[in-house]
């Protein structure tokens, strides 16, 4: 057996121009990174040449994935090249799989230069399917935009890659494997951890796990279902919910991660969701919920597949913030959505004089604001909520939220909605995505669309569908200034406010893999018709949004993909 040190050897290598990490990394389809040359180690060593030697040589990085088609291959890699590019040690997930809110964890708690995420969220996978790489910094928190464009300027020139070929590690087995590299000093360490350990830790700190045992499995337990559809948040569920608080094994389903999520759209709304909403509606299960691929996002369903809306479940969670003990030690610093989701959680701020921030989409601009100790509860309506525990948005947390204002108030999810309704009034919100639709084609219809609003005459222009006439208030392209550190973010989407405070969005999506991704985002304050069909109350300003951006004759698409 050869004892000798592993070779460390640098590889010519051509850029790509095409490897701009969006919001939550570069997504792109999985024959992609198999099919182009060195695709998938020229951006690796991009990351890594992002960071400054001197903080890179003996650093700790932590590594995992969703589980999907290509994880593994992208990992070994990963190991390779981090040996050679002076990391010293990797915490990688065991088999390759963690969560990407326990990524945030571990990468605070050991308190590592940063993580690489493989995972594509809500996209589909497979060999036919999206894969995607995510770089999060020592915050635990997806990288800056200041990180992500000297990553992508840095992949547009590279001309060679470090990587040490002969380096294999097992993934399957709990503990330290050590190697020695030419020219290093120290050996090389590479450490397979337990998935879900420190995070269920990190949780056992923030609820009252007694209080929840006792709602899922006393003596008058309610019964729940929970559908990880095949992605990554399966083993949490298990070993937190059913082998800890003692939900009945058959509560959950859908735990095993598979590469291709059972051929399911892990995405956790409606429309993909189908079958839990479907298993929900003969009142069996009191309360239900469903994640997505990487485990950071989530959708509640009450009795009779009751629907919560992301923008609903932040502001209840933030008017009900006491149930849960975290807070209770912390105290609230702020409440935050991001721009489109609606304003539902800006009245429970006003009610209890808490801070307010709107922001673009995308979890960094909130991670800022809690690295700062401005912030403790924020949520995006792309059904994402999270705490300042980590600087992830976080799927398991909102359900364990969730279950802990149940364990406290005692009514079932929709009473808890309908008596928030009552106490602050309802904002109805929808969201219509345009999925693949031709990207200059969107681009074009967008740049026209922001013409049109930007003159003068559009505000105070009316709008009248039936019996219904709205007035245009304000009409711009979002623009936030981070109030840490001044940062400027432009072109954040396009955004016409009406008088009585209805809302139409339009944003073009960094999501995708494939074309691009147009969504319209409608919110309408009602203090009155609380108890409404959410697509009846919202039609007439949906006809509106059609009619401004001529979306359907532009694109050349009916409808769209997704309602939520």
């Amino acid at each position: 057996m050869d004892n000798s040190p592993l070779q460390v050897v640098t590889v010519p290598t051509a850029p790509y121009p095409d490897q701009r990490p969006g919001t939550s990394g570069l997504r792109k389809r999985v024959f992609v990174f198999q099919s182009r040359r060195n695709y998938l180690h020229n951006f690796i060593q991009s990351i890594f040449s992002s960071i400054d030697l001197r903080d890179r040589q003996g650093s700790t990085v932590v590594v995992g994935g969703d589980g999907r088609f290509f994880n593994q291959t992208a990992i070994e890699v990963i190991v390779q090249m981090a040996a050679a590019n002076g990391v010293g040690r990797l915490i990688i997930g065991h088999h390759g799989i963690m969560s990407t809110p326990a990524i945030s964890c571990v990468i605070r708690k050991y308190k590592a230069i940063g993580g690489i995420i493989l995972t594509a969220s809500h996209n589909p996978g497979g060999p036919d399917g999206d894969f995607g790489i995510k770089f999060n910094t020592v915050n635990g928190g997806p990288a800056k935009e200041a990180v992500t464009n000297k990553i992508f300027q840095i992949s547009r020139t590279i001309e060679e890659f470090a990587i040490c070929p002969g380096l294999r590690v097992d993934l399957t087995t709990l503990g330290k494997q050590m190697f020695d590299l030419e020219n290093k000093f120290k050996p090389f360490t590479v450490e397979i951890v337990d998935s879900v350990e420190s995070y269920a830790n990190l949780l056992r700190n923030i609820f009252d796990f007694a209080a929840l045992k006792e709602l899922l499995s006393g003596e008058n337990h309610i019964k729940i279902r929970l559908d990880a559809m095949h992605g990554v948040v399966g083993p949490y569920v298990r070993r937190i919910l059913c082998e800890e608080l003692g939900c009945p094994a058959n509560s959950a389903i859908n735990c095993i991660p598979m590469e291709d999520f059972g051929g399911q759209h892990p995405d956790p709304n409606l429309t993909y969701a189908a079958d839990l909403v479907d298993s929900m509606r003969d009142g069996q299960h009191n309360f239900g919920a469903a994640f997505d691929g990487d485990g950071d996002r989530n959708m509640i369903l009450g009795k009779h597949g009751f629907f919560v809306t992301p923008s609903d479940s932040v502001a209840v969670i933030a008017d009900n913030i006491f149930c849960i003990p975290y807070f209770q030690h912390t105290g609230v610093r702020g409440f935050a959505r991001s721009m489109p989701t609606s304003a539902a959680l800006d009245r429970v701020a006003k009610a209890t004089k808490i801070e307010l921030y709107e922001t673009p989409t995308g979890w960094k601009f909130f991670g800022n604001l809690m690295d700062a100790g401005r912030l403790s509860l924020c949520g995006e309506e792309s059904f994402g909520t999270g705490g300042d525990h980590i600087r992830e948005k976080d799927g398991l947390w909102a359900v364990l939220a969730w279950l802990s204002i149940l364990a406290s108030r005692r009514q079932s999810v929709e009473d808890i909605l309908k008596d928030h309704w009552l106490k602050y009034g309802r904002n109805y919100f929808t969201r219509y995505d345009y999925e693949n639709v031709d990207i200059d084609a969107a681009c074009e219809m967008m740049e026209d669309l922001e013409f049109m609003i930007s003159d003068k005459s559009f505000v105070k222009q009316r709008f009248a569908v039936e019996d219904k006439i709205y007035q245009v208030e304000k009409a711009d392209n979002f623009e936030y200034t981070d109030p840490v550190d001044s940062t400027i973010s432009r072109n954040q989407g396009l955004r016409i406010i009406f008088s009585d405070g209805s809302r139409i969005i339009y944003r073009l999506s960094g999501t995708g893999s494939d074309g691009a991704t147009v969504r319209i985002y409608i919110d309408s304050y009602e203090r009155e018709h609380i108890f409404e069909d959410t697509q009846v109350i919202l039609a007439p300003l949906a006809t509106i949004a059609l009619k401004i951006s001529q979306l359907h004759h532009r694109t050349g698409r009916s409808g769209p993909s997704v309602i939520t």
